[in-house]
């Protein structure tokens, strides 16, 4: 016969003081568990949102990210007018040469100072990236040494917005424009010309192509014809292929966030433990009661179990709900394929919050395991007698 759920309800509901400490133990675990995973989550997004899948991205074989990239001149003239590549109304190809570098720039709290990516881009680059967005001001006129940046950069670092000026490379830029980058990766860079970058940052080469394909037949089609031409010392993939799989940084996070996880229900483990300890001892007579009731052995230690495991779910619930006001609430950390700032948010998805309440519960059965096992395991005439 097994026990009623009714009654590890009302037995939590009885102790509530006993059996709070164990709760929010494990609020705060799981809180801190999806918080951690929140921001992996947040970095993946943010790389799985960047490119469109008509574009294709080109940069030189070998290369981890489009920064460590040289792509020459000669080699764009050749890309440049293959037959798979569209064209625009006046039959110009859709064809941006950027530059990517970095630059050191102060940040707006004060706390020293942090790389930033600069993308020196071409006008029909902007038409290939139609989820950026001008927010304030203009788009920068080449020649000017003006700049775009992204709002969530701006609100970053000092003098970042709009009709300010910094210094980098011993010249002076001016910001034109904010633009949002719509939760992308080019929330995390300032844009500028691309001739202008090169001839500003001393570069001869550009660092990547991003063009726009008639088809995927032909996406596919140039893919294989720089995989096939030997003097073409480039790869080419899907350009949201290409960010999708930039999303190092989010590792070492979610890494981080199993191991603070791990530690601290550690401790979770044995806070709910002790209180399932205590409640055993506390109700020892009424476990004999039970036994003489007709309840079984297994029935006790499921009951107990299963107590555990409902305390348990309530600090998980409680912990996602203290999480949650963090949702969407934009950061940064540096990002280990650039060495540059990266701007993204927490994102505490659904699956994310069911992980957190599944983790509890399991922190709940095996710190209710033990005592459970010792009140299924009492003699029924000892726990009678007992005071």
């Amino acid at each position: 016969m097994a026990l009623p759920l009714k009654y590890n309800f009302r037995n939590v509901i009885v102790r509530w003081r006993a059996t709070l400490a164990t709760i929010l133990g494990i609020a705060m675990v799981v809180a801190v568990y999806v918080l951690v995973q929140a921001l992996a989550v947040g970095l993946e997004k943010s790389a799985s949102n960047t490119g469109d899948p008509r574009n294709v991205m080109i940069v030189r074989k070998g290369a981890t990210a489009e920064s460590s990239s040289q792509v020459s001149l000669a080699q764009l003239q050749t890309v440049r007018y293959w037959p798979q590549i569209a064209h625009d109304a006046q039959g110009v190809p859709f064809v941006s040469a950027d530059v990517i570098t970095l630059i050191s720039q102060p940040r707006i709290d004060g706390r020293g100072e942090a790389n930033v990516s600069v993308r020196g881009l071409t006008p029909i680059g902007l038409q290939l990236r139609p989820q950026v967005k001008l927010v304030t001001g203009r788009w920068f006129t080449p020649g000017k040494r003006e700049v775009a940046i992204s709002q969530k950069i701006a609100r970053r670092f000092t003098s970042f917005h709009v009709g300010e000026s910094f210094r980098t490379a011993g010249n002076t830029l001016t910001v034109v424009g904010e633009f949002d980058g719509s939760n992308s990766a080019f929330d995390s860079e300032i844009w500028m010309d691309a001739d202008e970058a090169r001839s500003l940052f001393d570069r001869q080469n550009y660092s990547s192509l991003l063009v726009r394909v008639t088809s995927p037949q032909a996406a596919q089609e140039i893919i294989s014809r720089i995989e096939a031409d030997k003097r073409l010392p480039l790869r080419a993939e899907a350009e949201v292929k290409y960010y999708g799989d930039q999303t190092a940084t989010a590792t070492p996070i979610r890494i981080l966030g199993n191991f603070l996880a791990t530690a601290m229900s550690i401790g979770a483990i044995f806070a709910a433990m002790n209180t399932m300890y205590a409640s055993v001892g506390a109700r020892t007579r009424e476990i004999g009661t039970l036994r003489v009731l007709g309840f079984r052995r297994r029935s006790v230690l499921a009951g107990f179990i299963i107590e555990g495991a409902l305390l348990a779910a309530i600090g998980g619930v409680l912990g996602c709900l203290l999480a949650l006001p963090l949702h969407g609430y934009s950061t940064g950390t540096m990002s280990f394929n650039s060495f540059s700032e990266t701007v993204f948010e927490f994102r505490i998805t659904p699956w994310l919050a069911a992980k957190g309440i599944i983790f509890s519960v399991v922190v709940g059965i095996i710190g209710s395991l033990l005592p459970a096992l010792r009140a299924s395991r009492l003699p029924v005439i000892a726990a009678l007698k007992s005071v």
